[in-house]
């Protein structure tokens, strides 16, 4: 995750490993960080096999629009990323500041900053799209199916992936650039979904309001093109999700909001820690979401617990 900043310290950082490996104070923040490092392993392996059973929930489930499956896919696949991936470089980061090894610190700063700044930009895309997807779907009705093509959102995916690791790297030229593209995807990505959720939440309402004024007319067998009370439980599955994605970003962006009017001390540093592994937490609470509003993954993913939980039943008694 950012943590980019060259002034307003106490002490002038002039490079990223000077910023992200500090001599200087962590010496009396090592029990705290040994601490994190424990709670960022439980939740990388919760979200490691939390993920994968949506995977196979979302192979499985086939009520959903193939586009819209595969935007959640790769909400998914950025999650799975987070425990097999950035959690793990976190930790060794981490780790590498209690024992005072400064060539993993480096190693490990740098390449947890880019897999946690490819990660989050990719996720942040993606719930964006999924609100773009919800919102096309009430729009186009009967033709969302032939504009909103698997072909289509695929090249969407990939350009997402492609340019949030293009700009990672471009930290390497200037960090500069990676920044401010990191400020402005979030504020056009908060301002496309919340418009987006509005337009369609309004939208439900006042289709409802008119379906139910055609009932109240003698026409109780009319039906219409588009499944209200099915849409409806797909924007509040994408809305929880969008929602909690932002309770966890939020207290991290208001740490980094700060970071140029205080000065950098262990308070600020273990603060900024505590704010990523809360980030990190969106990816191991996103698969619990997705079982308790979304019911067919819900379903599927008790189907496939099932079998494994009788198998282990089998062998307590067996024993």
């Amino acid at each position: 995750m950012e943590m980019t900043n060259h002034t307003g310290y106490g002490k002038d950082y002039t490079s990223f490993e000077e910023l992200r490996c500090p001599t200087d104070f962590t010496s009396d923040i090592h029990k705290h960080l040994i601490s994190l490092s424990a709670v960022n392993i439980f939740l990388s392996i919760a979200a490691v096999l939390g993920n994968t059973l949506i995977f196979v929930a979302l192979r499985r489930e086939s009520s959903l629009h193939p586009p819209s499956k595969l935007l959640f896919h790769n909400l998914a696949t950025t999650d799975l990323c987070v425990g097999l991936i950035a959690e793990p470089l976190n930790v060794a980061y981490w780790m590498s500041l209690v024992y005072e090894d400064w060539d993993v610190c480096r190693f490990s700063a740098f390449a947890s900053f880019m897999a946690g700044y490819v990660l989050a930009s990719v996720s942040i895309l993606t719930l964006t799209a999924i609100g773009v997807d919800r919102l096309l779907a009430l729009l186009l009705g009967l033709r969302y199916k032939q504009v909103v093509t698997l072909k289509r959102t695929y090249a969407v995916v990939t350009t997402f992936w492609v340019v949030s690791c293009v700009v990672a790297l471009l930290y390497l030229a200037s960090h500069r650039i990676t920044v401010w593209y990191g400020r402005i995807t979030i504020v056009f990505c908060l301002t496309i979904t919340a418009v987006s959720y509005t337009y369609i939440f309004l939208k439900l309402r006042r289709r409802q309001t008119e379906v139910y004024k055609r009932v109240q007319e003698a026409h109780p067998k009319l039906t219409v093109p588009l499944d209200i009370g099915r849409y409806r439980k797909a924007a509040h599955s994408a809305v929880w999700v969008q929602l909690t994605m932002a309770l966890c970003y939020l207290p991290y962006l208001v740490v980094m909001a700060l970071r140029n009017n205080i000065t950098m001390s262990s308070s600020y540093f273990l603060a900024w820690a505590a704010s990523v592994s809360l980030v990190y937490f969106n990816s191991s609470l996103n698969p619990f979401l997705y079982c308790w509003k979304i019911a067919e993954v819900r379903q599927v993913v008790k189907e496939t617990i099932r079998p494994a939980l009788c198998c282990v039943c089998s062998c307590i008694n067996v024993d």
